[in-house]
């Protein structure tokens, strides 16, 4: 028999009455009766139904826990709950999730153990049939199933009946099986809606992690730059300038090659110091953001008014976006406004950190045609902060910029 053949064959041995996944799937149907039969037999009594709507949330909870305990073990399906397990009654009523298993365990639950009823009746029935001629023989002699019209010993139509019932009966398991599974995960575990919520909190926690672990990978080789590479460039830079002003006697020539070398290392020192302080400034750490804020507006060629009003220090992370961000804005204008002066201020408003660039050049600035506000709008974007332009042509232009003091 070839490999396409097997294939094809391979879903019906499944299905046999025998194979294991038709008894697992007959297991888990028949598990269902006891939880399925109490809801249908409170639904006919009308007088209890005014009892259940009181008890609804209790006993809705107490059956969803019981039949995610039938799914988990006997089909290995885990229903999540997005309720967590000490929420109060008040919670379990408001909760879409509550009102969706109630629709669950007193409309599907009943109908699947009426259908699991059906279907036990039914393996009995088929298997009775199937093996007639094994047991009719305890039967009395005058039973009319030994002798008489259309129930006899002697017609085999009871047995093929019966073969017929096993042969269907596995796959009505398994229709059974995949409806009630379907059911209970979409009405007994959260919703779409409730999905993209879960989903939508662990990737913010996530973010947050990689910010802060960016942030501090950055304050990890600001730390090795500091104590390492600039140390030693400036344990060079003092060798040879003790050798410029100490060896008097030498060639002009080596002189003039100490010299340069002297200058170079000074001059590596220096682009090492704006190197390290772009990575994470040491000031933000030791200081907080009111400090560095001050270091820029000091060095920058614009001259700027700086207002800063904070109550105690934000996270980390939030405190480097800031300053790279107003760092870069001050670049910015220094290179494209013609700005003769710029006022920063900086307030933190409840869990907000506003900072607003204003400076009286140009105008004109626009982030949709891919300059560096685009850059800034993506850093302030990764703590979920925002970035907004007033750049009218002739100026002046405003840069507004809110992030969250919190992570």
């Amino acid at each position: 028999m070839s490999d396409s053949e097997l294939r094809l064959l391979a879903p019906v041995v499944r299905r046999m009455p025998w194979s294991a996944s038709v008894r697992r799937d007959s297991l888990f149907i028949a598990a269902g009766v006891p939880l399925g039969l109490p809801p249908l037999l409170v639904l006919i009594d009308v007088k209890s139904f005014a009892v259940l709507l009181l008890l609804l949330p209790f006993c809705s909870d107490l059956l969803t826990t019981a039949q995610r305990s039938r799914l988990r073990t006997l089909r290995d399906v885990e229903v999540p709950s997005r309720l967590p397990a000490d929420a109060g009654w008040l919670v379990r009523v408001r909760s879409g999730l509550t009102w969706r298993q109630a629709s669950y365990h007193f409309l599907v639950a009943p109908l699947a153990a009426c259908g699991a009823l059906l279907l036990v009746a039914a393996w009995g029935a088929g298997l009775a049939m199937a093996t007639i001629f094994a047991w009719i023989w305890v039967m009395p002699l005058d039973s009319p199933l030994r002798s008489g019209y259309g129930w006899s010993t002697t017609d085999g139509w009871i047995t093929a009946a019966g073969a017929a019932f096993l042969l269907v009966v596995p796959w009505l398991a398994g229709w059974l099986t995949r409806a009630d599974e379907q059911a209970a995960r979409s009405l007994l575990g959260p919703n779409r809606a409730e999905v993209l919520e879960k989903r939508v909190e662990r990737l913010a926690v996530s973010r947050a992690g990689v910010v802060d672990a960016a942030d501090a990978e950055r304050r990890r080789i600001e730390r090795d730059l500091h104590d390492g590479a600039q140390q030693r460039l400036v344990s060079l830079a003092m060798n040879l300038g003790l050798a410029r002003r100490t060896l008097t006697d030498i060639p002009a020539e080596a002189m003039q090659v100490i010299v340069e070398a002297h200058e170079e290392a000074q001059a590596a020192i220096e682009e090492l110091r704006d190197l390290v302080r772009g990575l994470h400034p040491v000031v933000l750490e030791d200081r907080g953001l009111d400090a560095a804020l001050s270091g820029i507006a000091a060095r920058s060629p614009v001259p700027v008014h700086l207002d800063v009003d904070l109550h105690g220090r934000v996270a980390p992370a939030v405190e480097a976006v800031a300053y790279f961000t107003v760092s870069e804005a001050l670049a910015n204008v220094a290179k494209h406004s013609m700005a003769s002066r710029v006022d920063l201020t900086v307030r933190r408003i409840g869990n907000l950190l506003h900072i607003v660039i204003d400076d009286d050049g140009i105008g004109g600035a626009d982030p949709s045609r891919g300059s560096g506000l685009t850059g800034l709008r993506k850093r302030a974007a990764s703590v979920d902060g925002t970035l907004s332009v007033l750049s009218p042509l002739g100026g002046p232009t405003t840069l507004t910029v809110e992030l969250p003091c919190e992570l």
